[in-house]
């Protein structure tokens, strides 16, 4: 049996998301987000789902993995909120 080498995106492509269109598990300060000099959120999030156009931040939060990489490299608190997606929503790892 041989396994195929599949890349990050064909992985991600995997995966199931439930999202909460009422209530989103990360919230951002764009004020705060727009005077950070280093923007690690860009870099560090495995799911590229933080973008920057012009000088603001945005964050889509229907292809979050959940890792909390995002919180723990936020020097500066711009995430105001970060919790688990409410019961039956959101990330659903499956294996290729």
């Amino acid at each position: 049996m041989t396994v195929k080498r599949q890349s990050p995106e064909e992985l991600l492509g995997l995966n199931k998301f439930m999202v909460d269109e009422e209530e989103p598990h990360i919230v951002l300060d764009k004020t705060i987000c727009a005077k950070c000099k280093d923007k690690p959120c860009l870099v560090v999030c495995p799911a590229v789902l933080y973008t920057l156009k012009g000088e603001e931040i945005n964050f889509e939060y229907a292809g979050c993995l959940e890792c909390g990489t995002c919180r723990v490299m936020c020097k500066n608190k711009g995430i105001i909120k970060w919790q688990y997606p409410r019961g039956s929503f959101g990330v659903s790892f499956r294996c290729g």
